[in-house]
């Protein structure tokens, strides 16, 4: 997949894959929403491989929206709405059968970017997460799924502010750099309405004796994505 990128600002990275082949592995279907979409990776990548998806993309960035917009034409992939707004302040006509986000998580006291797009697309000050999992609550339908990732270290955080919401996580899988370094991203199935018990996936490793894992240089030969340069 072809994706045009700014050559300043966020640019995606691994999360977005393994956030998409983690969301793969649970067949998507039916009227998918994507919130903080940035240049629409995440939604077009499953969109491409699950075409029958009735897929809506939305960011709070003008500039983000523009380039997903482009991202989908490039790519031949028809998208129901892509949507420029705030998700806490935007309303929808219907709710929706999963909600997918690989969201702002750099949270208080982190330092933050000079670069106000970098800023939005990073710090969680744009998006708090007890409001998002609200919001999110409301936009889902009964039984719908909420798949994201975070900050592994917030990990307490999230289960609180998804339970507190009516969002029963159903699996996790933490995000190691290497098997002697601890967590640094969780991936999250939740589910509304939902009695199942927490399925702990066995942990990923990003590398091994230094090279990139096989399992994960089989998520990027799949998502086989290639970053254009944007050009305004």
């Amino acid at each position: 997949m072809m994706l045009f990128q700014m050559e300043r600002g966020y640019r995606y990275n691994s999360d977005s894959l393994l956030l998409y082949d983690f969301i793969s592995s649970f067949n998507p279907k039916g009227q998918l929403l994507d919130v903080g979409c940035g240049c629409g990776i995440l939604g077009l990548l499953l969109k491409r491989d699950f075409p029958a998806l009735d897929l809506c993309l939305l960011d709070i960035q003008e500039q983000n929206c523009t380039l997903t917009r482009a991202n989908a034409q490039k790519n031949g992939l028809t998208c129901k709405a892509i949507k420029c707004g705030d998700f806490l302040e935007t309303s929808f006509e219907q709710k929706f059968d999963f909600i997918i986000s690989n969201p702002p998580f750099y949270h208080k006291g982190t330092v933050k970017s000079e670069v106000p797009s970098l800023s939005l697309s990073r710090h969680n000050s744009a998006l708090p997460f007890e409001k998002f999992a609200q919001k999110v609550t409301k936009t889902l339908k009964n039984r719908g799924y909420f798949i994201f990732c975070y900050d592994a270290k917030q990990f307490d955080v999230v289960a609180h502010a998804l339970m507190e919401n009516g969002l029963k996580i159903e699996d996790v899988l933490f995000v190691h750099v290497k098997e002697d370094k601890e967590a640094s991203l969780v991936l999250i199935r939740a589910r509304k309405s939902s009695k199942s018990l927490c399925k702990i996936h066995p942990p990923l490793f990003m590398y091994q004796n230094d090279i990139i894992a096989p399992k994960v240089q089989a998520i990027y030969d799949k998502s086989k994505t290639k970053s254009l340069a944007w050009k305004i």
